[in-house]
């Protein structure tokens, strides 16, 4: 999944982002109906989405505070990655003020607590966090298969990680169990688990597989000489 530049960006949205339509404060609807369009079919464009962020930088009347966060939902999705990080870093610090905008504030900050768990893999965590407040449904109810895109990232991590996973833990991570928790493993990451089995076997991909290093340390009978003359002239 290429979240940077993916090929679902149509040639309208490549040409504001390459050109001088960056910077044209029309570009603010084609945009923001294209973050739309990426929050429905579950794709993410970071690159524009990043545009539309720097226009409103520039355009401070035109901000939206619903896009604000969805920007920042679906750049969740992409863990782990710089890309949360990369929108927060564009949002004027005015409206991160608390009492500046009403509830917007309070909604960047839990949704950057969500992305700290995420980022240093507290799945678990990020799980019971996600159930715990009711706002966290609101943030996201507009991004299409929202947990389902977080399964599937966490899957992608486990998977280059792992070749055996307990399915406790492993239903934990996803917050599945039972027969949810099979289906996904089974159908949708394609890992198998036997029958009565506590254990989850991950096919080895180039990722997972162990690697033999070799460590050379090239020493000349030069650069030996001079330690042991330096040693001596220490010595005298």
């Amino acid at each position: 999944m290429d979240s940077e530049d993916p090929q679902e960006r149509p040639d309208d949205i490549s040409t504001i982002i390459n050109g001088l339509e960056r910077y044209n404060p029309e570009a603010v609807v084609g945009l923001e109906d294209y973050l739309r369009h990426q929050c429905e079919n579950r794709y993410t464009d970071c690159n524009a989405n990043r545009t539309l962020l720097k226009l409103y930088q520039l355009n401070p009347d035109r901000i939206k505070d619903e896009v604000i966060t969805n920007i920042l939902v679906k750049a969740l999705t992409c863990f782990p990655s710089p890309q949360f990080t990369l929108a927060l870093h564009l949002i004027p610090p005015s409206i991160l003020a608390p009492n500046s905008r009403a509830e917007l504030p309070e909604a960047i900050a839990k949704l950057r607590e969500l992305n700290n768990q995420l980022q240093g893999a507290q799945y678990a965590r990020f799980w019971a966090t996600l159930d715990s407040d009711d706002l966290y449904a609101d943030l996201t109810t507009d991004i299409e298969g929202f947990e389902d895109l977080i399964r599937l990232r966490i899957a992608t991590l486990v998977s280059h990680a792992y070749r055996e996973v307990d399915l406790s833990v492993l239903e934990q991570w996803l917050d599945l169990e039972g027969a949810a928790a099979q289906k996904f493993i089974t159908e949708t990451a394609g890992w198998k688990l036997d029958e009565g089995a506590s254990v989850v076997k991950v096919p080895r991909n180039p990722e997972n597989e162990a690697k033999k290093s070799e460590v050379r340390e090239d020493v000349n009978v030069d650069m030996f000489s001079r330690v042991v003359r330096r040693a001596w002239e220490e010595i005298a």
